[in-house]
């Protein structure tokens, strides 16, 4: 990463996870349509209306992967295999003991959370069976996250692809087994999701475990909390969950609202956000090429190649979210009858896409500029900025503009609006971190210059 061609390896390395991605959402997405198209509207509205509770309850201990990300590839550039070795068996413990917890937490609480999102009776018994099955599969999905979080760091987005292909192949036959021959329903997808998680978890430790020459190879019998390590680690990815949790927050906020149109609105625009979702991930994609790339190039002290990074993937995310985005709307219709085929679910549905695939480069942007400053060791300014600008705006838009023009259009304006805000934000402040990392490299080298001359 810290040398060569950039623009053909920013493309070499975003694509393979962008797939990966894109094959884990897979997962929700092959959830949402067995069950739509088997099991009915409820169950649809069970299913769909349980993503955004679920990334509430999940992302801070996810956002610490963005910790493992960050630490790992400062080390590997700086060529420190002591410092990689220390940061990956601190991390694979971690996403054991998080795992355990996050689970937990879901098991127990995941009918209190949807009773205070307002969902409605005829569907909250199936959404809370689905979230107590999938949770019993979180230490799964935890070990996934920060396993791939690793080979990411180090330049290998090809094999977690491997992974998830086939551990994708595997949840989808299994939902149509479980829900088609077994007629277990909600809970058919969500067992056929956790097995995958297992799966796609056990092919990674496999693969870190037979790395035995490299600096990142993993050994169960080593794992320890390295209290350095813990620090770089939670020091990045403390900030990146919360950022997270604050969207999942607003985005609750949004969905209990939307709850209250019933659940021919909740079918539909869970079918919308599930398409959108494969847009997001091939943005975030570029997200993640950034915040590994400036990690890297931040441990080899390359700010040029920082400046380059910066400028490619912002016109990259921006090309693949209005390509993307646009058809998307242009084949609303037929995307939409592919989860559900009600007339009135497929319009709810593009009442959501209208808005949000038009304007979702602007995401896209906000997040690259939020991984770009958390590869130069600034997690905490994205965070404010996500808490001001997302969870903030979007609560007050809920609380004024919504309350006065309680329409779906109007709800699903909150969006556009929260990303352009922290998109200038998050600009703002690359701008200033990068002349920061510029000053300190000039310092620390003026030092080293003056020292060997008293030398």
């Amino acid at each position: 990463m810290c040398e060569g061609p950039l623009f053909s390896k920013l493309i070499l390395f975003a694509l393979p996870l962008m797939l990966s991605s894109v094959l884990q959402l897979l997962y929700n997405a092959a959830d949402v349509i067995v069950v739509g198209q088997c099991a009915g509207e409820t169950a649809l509205a069970a299913v769909s209306s349980t993503g955004a509770l679920i990334n509430l309850i999940t992302t801070l201990f996810i956002g610490l992967s963005v910790g493992v990300n960050v630490a790992t590839a400062r080390f590997f550039g700086a060529k420190n295999n002591r410092g990689i070795y220390e940061t990956v068996h601190t991390a694979m413990l971690i996403s054991i003991i998080g795992g355990f917890i996050v689970g937990a937490i879901g098991f127990v609480f995941c009918r209190t959370f949807l009773t205070w999102m307002s969902s409605p009776k005829n569907v909250i018994d199936q959404a809370t069976l689905y979230m107590r099955i999938y949770f019993l599969g979180m230490p799964a999905s935890m070990i996934y996250n920060f396993g791939s979080s690793i080979l990411r760091a180090v330049g290998d987005t090809r094999r977690p692809l491997i992974y998830l292909a086939v551990s994708g192949i595997v949840n989808v036959i299994l939902n149509l087994i479980l829900v088609i021959i077994f007629n277990l329903g909600v809970a058919g997808v969500a067992i056929g999701t956790i097995a995958a998680q297992f799966l796609s978890a056990a092919f990674v430790v496999r693969c870190l475990m037979l790395e035995k020459s490299a600096p990142f190879a993993f050994r169960p019998k080593e794992m320890h909390i390295y209290r350095e390590k813990l620090t770089i680690i939670l020091r990045a990815g403390i900030p990146a969950g919360i950022q997270g949790s604050v969207f999942s927050l607003s985005n609750v906020l949004i969905q209990s609202s939307i709850n209250g149109f019933g659940s021919a609105v909740m079918a539909g625009n869970g079918a919308a956000a599930s398409i959108e979702g494969f847009i997001y991930v091939a943005m975030n994609s570029i997200h993640h090429a950034a915040l590994s790339f400036t990690g890297q190039n931040l441990g080899a002290g390359n700010i040029k190649r920082i400046k380059q990074i910066f400028v490619y993937c912002i016109l990259l995310v921006t090309v693949i979210g209005l390509l993307l985005g646009t058809v998307a709307l242009l084949f609303g219709r037929s995307l939409l009858s592919i989860y559900e085929s009600d007339p009135d679910i497929i319009s709810f549905g593009m009442v959501r896409m209208r808005i949000i695939c038009c304007t979702y480069f602007l995401c896209g942007i906000m997040d690259v500029l939020a991984g770009l400053m958390r590869g130069l060791g600034y997690s905490f300014v994205p965070m404010v900025m996500a808490i001001l600008g997302a969870c903030g705006l979007r609560v007050a838009w809920l609380y004024t503009f919504f309350r006065m023009t309680p329409t779906l259009e109007c709800l699903y304006s909150s969006y556009p609006v929260s990303w352009i805000v922290t998109s200038i934000a998050n600009m703002i402040g690359f701008l200033i971190a990068l002349r920061l990392v510029q000053r300190k490299i000039a310092q620390a080298q003026s030092i080293q210059s003056s020292g060997g001359t008293h030398l």
